[in-house]
């Protein structure tokens, strides 16, 4: 076949002395110095970073938490060193300063003064955040920021995590003296709903009472109104009373006075009255006989008798006269002093009529007041309940947490999330996360740099073959073989020399074969088209591929205009097929990937075929006299 004859053709010159196979060896192996040596020296940055230099600054005083002395900054510091992360240097704030300056250190983390008594304020009432100062430099090292910021990230999170179980610990202490508290006042709100409604049987009572009451307080005033009006003439009649009985009296001392004498003269004379032996003894000594004297005696015995009878009758008369006499005077006096006593006691009534209408005015409030009472005690009754239930229910919604309990729940707050780490793929280290992409752009330098030496066409073979489907295959298969042996060579690097591990490694080679003589053709058209300065556009076409393709961040963070770039370019598509086959992705995006560098692979064959067949059928100016730059 021709374009197997143009092939050996241009293998041959490219081998016909010492000096091209050496410039062939030493093209040949660009892509794999470039990817071998890139990889190689990014391996593991990460697990390299106890040789970065960093210094450290504690000027942290400590504080007082909880009557313990703490010193948050030196806690830091002994974990730092502990965990040989980096190069920690302890040392002062100006060593600090001037090992930044020299780059003796790459950054400085500082912990200030008042860093414990920041991080011990948040049960102050005005509480300030910590500061921990990061210094960089990145006249030493800009990555070297990314780093430290990484570092203080981890010290955050760290200090957030302990302080923040300390605040939850507190919270939660104080949480269980308010559940205790509330239970406490859930208690008095039932004892208090108990006496509430022992009260509301009392206030009913009361108002039931004080009704009644009202009712005899207007009874009351009622009575006293009609005795006040009764009393109120009293003092004139009793005034009268008393001057009729001043007369009584007066006339019966008067009587008494009468008759004491003539009653007293009467006894005297009945006193004087001879006894009946006398006259028997006189009427004797007269010489009467005893029948004379029997006949005077039988006269005068009654007289005597009668005249005793009447004294005593007269005497009991004389004294009951003075009886009444004194009887009359007492009554006189009584009635004088009744006399006297009356005003006031008419002052009194009209005194108690008064005060029993205040006193009707005080019961009828007590009777409204009462109703009120126990209105106002059956809503305390009813609230009472309400309250005791809500609290009741507020101590069920507060845990009732044992202080164990309580202990992992503030290390559950302040820390609440785990992060459970589950990679679909996942490559095995840092140069392995950026072999797809270096190997791809191996794959464009590796070509670009053989096209230094490879012809892009045979022109003996345009002028005499004058067949454009040979030409053009063969213009292709030379730098396309090249390429996939560069491929299998970057391919043995990546798996055996770096031991990266390859999940699917046969359609990886496949892959990258595919992907190296796809650029061969792409490189292949843009020399044919335009010379030497196609091969100039296309080193810009791989600077434009190596900012646009996603390689190192995702391609979404870039501006639109290289975003539309990614998707149209096909070392995009070549770093996202390697990653499927690598990693042991979606093989489907991988076909994908592959059908998309299969179109790029077609069109660029075609468009050569189309430029070589024009030549076949006429030549141009810069065909004939090629100009300096081709």
């Amino acid at each position: 076949m021709q374009f197997l004859t143009l092939i050996r053709t241009e293998l041959s010159r490219l081998t016909s002395s010492p000096m091209k196979v050496l410039a062939l060896a030493a093209l040949m192996l660009v892509p794999l110095l470039y990817s071998g040596l890139y990889l190689w020296g990014n391996d593991d940055p990460y697990g390299n970073l106890d040789s970065v230099p960093a210094a450290l600054v504690v000027q942290d005083e400590g504080a007082n938490q909880n009557g313990e002395d703490v010193n948050y900054g030196e806690q830091v510091r002994d974990q730092l060193v502990d965990d040989g992360t980096l190069d920690w240097h302890v040392t002062s704030e100006d060593r600090a300063a001037e090992g930044l300056q020299s780059g003796a250190y790459d950054f400085v983390v500082t912990f200030g003064p008042d860093f414990s008594r920041s991080l011990t304020s948040i049960a102050d009432d005005d509480p300030t955040k910590a500061v921990v100062e990061l210094t960089t430099n990145d006249a030493n090292s800009y990555l070297a920021g990314t780093i430290a910021d990484t570092v203080t990230d981890t010290v955050r999170d760290s200090l957030t995590q302990e302080v923040g179980e300390q605040a939850a610990r507190t919270l939660l202490d104080n949480l269980a003296t308010i559940r205790s508290g509330i239970a406490d006042a859930a208690d008095g709100a039932s004892q208090l709903h108990d006496g509430a409604a022992t009260a509301k049987d009392g206030a009913d009572t009361l108002a039931s009472g004080s009704a009644e009451a009202a009712e005899g307080s207007d009874a009351l005033v009622s009575g006293l109104d009609t005795l006040n009006a009764s009393a109120a003439a009293l003092p004139d009649q009793v005034a009268q009373l008393n001057d009729g009985a001043r007369q009584v009296a007066d006339g019966n001392a008067q009587l008494d006075a009468q008759v004491a004498p003539a009653a007293q003269r009467i006894a005297d004379a009945v006193a004087a009255l001879p006894s009946e032996q006398a006259i028997r003894d006189r009427l004797s000594g007269a010489g009467l006989s005893e029948e004379q004297i029997g006949a005077v005696l039988g006269i005068v015995s009654p007289a005597h008798a009668d005249i005793e009878s009447a004294n005593e009758q007269v005497q009991q008369a004389a004294g009951a006269v003075h009886q009444l006499a004194d009887g009359s005077g007492q009554v006189a006096d009584g009635t004088q002093r009744l006399a006297d006593g009356m005003p006031a006691l008419a002052s009194g009534v009209a005194s108690a009529a008064t005060g029993a209408s205040d006193l009707s005015d005080g019961v009828h409030q007590l009777a409204d007041g009462s109703d009120e009472l126990a209105s106002g005690l059956g809503d305390l009754v009813s609230g009472s309940d309400e309250l005791a239930t809500s609290l009741g229910d507020a101590v069920t919604e507060i845990p009732d947490q044992s202080e164990d309990e309580r202990q992992t729940a503030a290390k559950m707050m302040s820390d609440p999330v785990q992060v459970d780490s589950d990679a679909l793929t996942a490559a095995s280290s840092y140069g392995a996360g950026m072999a797809p992409f270096f190997i791809s752009l191996a794959a464009w330098i590796g070509i670009y740099a053989l096209f230094l030496i490879v012809k892009p066409y045979s022109q003996r073979a345009v002028t005499a073959l004058r067949r454009p489907l040979p030409i053009t295959l063969g213009a292709w298969a030379t730098p396309a073989l090249l390429g996939a042996l560069q491929m299998v060579a970057v391919f043995a690097i990546v798996a055996l020399a770096l031991g990266y591990s390859i999940a699917q490694p046969a359609a990886m080679l496949g892959f990258m074969a595919l992907t190296s003589i796809t650029f061969a053709a792409i490189i292949l058209t843009l020399n044919v088209l335009l010379g030497s300065v196609g091969q100039f556009l296309g080193l810009v076409l791989m600077v434009l591929q190596l900012v646009s393709a996603g390689g190192t961040f995702p391609y979404q963070t870039l501006p639109a205009p290289l975003r539309a770039l990614h998707d149209a370019l096909p070392m995009s598509y070549a770093v996202d097929g390697i990653r499927q086959l690598m990693y042991g992705g979606d093989t489907s995006r991988a076909w994908a990937d592959l059908a998309f560098l299969a179109v790029w692979l077609v069109v660029a064959l075609g468009v050569a075929f189309l430029a070589i067949w024009r030549m076949t059928r006429r030549r141009t100016l810069r065909d004939l006299r090629p100009s300096l730059i081709g």
